[in-house]
This record gives structure tokens, sequence and C-alpha cells, in this order.
């Protein structure tokens, strides 16, 4: 099953599954719980928080729920925040995580990278624990419409219709959705 946010930024091939952390874990588990899927692949869009560039396209089996004040020390977790199916050395892997809010500031950019997290979308996790719950395989491809900076709505504003079409070639080359 092919799954995507969903809004302003939707598929053919894709069903849309919401925007954010909780309408997209609330609905994606409403469509598993009808149709028991097989394997389950998000596409959508991310920011870059500076190793990715513009227009790339990531593929992801890990997923975490950082939020900034984590990253200065300000806050801790008892939960696990960091889901990851991937089957190799994880220090290889793109990690994504994911928030309710846009990074807009270099210096927490920066953060990220110093925690091996590259780029952010806002379901990504959701999907994953979803998936982790049912015990269903899951990964997920993006492509990057922004750096996350003060200009990040802008770049995706500019960005969003281009990295749509990038991504849904990609999809279907490699997947073999017509």
């Amino acid at each position: 099953m092919i799954v995507c946010a969903g809004d302003i930024e939707q598929f053919s091939f894709a069903q849309p599954i919401g925007v954010g952390l909780q309408s997209s874990a609330i609905n994606l588990t409403r469509l598993v719980m009808m149709s028991s899927p097989e394997f389950l692949l998000f596409v959508g869009t991310a920011g870059s928080y500076g190793r990715v560039d513009l227009l790339e396209i990531v593929e992801s089996k890990s997923a975490c729920n950082v939020e900034h004040s984590l990253l200065f020390g300000n806050s801790y977790t008892p939960i696990d925040n960091m889901i990851s199916v991937y089957e190799g050395d994880v220090s290889h892997e793109t990690i994504v995580n994911s928030s309710n809010y846009i990074t807009t500031s270099k210096e927490v950019s920066k953060r990220y990278l110093e925690h091996n997290i590259d780029i952010e979308n806002m379901e990504f996790f959701s999907v994953m624990a979803v998936a982790k719950e049912f015990n269903i395989p899951v990964g997920g491809i993006f492509c990057i419409t922004n750096y996350c900076n003060s200009e990040a709505h802008k770049e995706f504003m500019n960005n969003r219709l281009e990295a749509m079409n990038i991504l849904e070639k990609y999809i279907k080359q490699r997947v073999g959705k017509s």
C-alpha cells in the first residue's frame, strides 16, 4: 500500500492519510485495519537539515520524533523516539525526523546533523509506528523541497510541485506503477 500526506501533497497512486503526526497515525491505523497491507510505502516531500540537496530523492527505513528542546538538553522523553527497520549499519541510513513543527533555524538544523538526522517530514514517524504495531514491512521515499532555515516555507512552496513530479516519476519507475 502506498500512502502520502494528502492536502496539497497528493499522488494518483497513493492513499492520503493526513498531515502531521496525529492525523496520519489515526487515518493510517484505520486503513491498515480495513485492508491488511503486506507492505507500507510512504511517499512525500521533506526538508533537509543541510547534507541532502534540494530535489534529491531519499529512501529511508528509519524515523525519529525528536523535538528541538531535546537537542539543547532542555527535555527528555521516557518513550522510544526512534524506529528503524533498516537491516544494516544504521550509520549509513538516512534518518527522518518527524514533528508537527517545521525547523526554520540553521543552528537547530546543525544540531540534528550532529545526531545523524538528515531530513524532516511531518508524517513518517507515525507511519513507522503504525507499521511496527501491525508488524508490516515499511519504507519511505522522499524528495527534498527545502533546507530547514528561515526560508523553509518559501522554498517548500517554490519547489513542491517539481519535487512531486520528480517523486511521481521515480515511484512509477521504482515500483512499476503506471
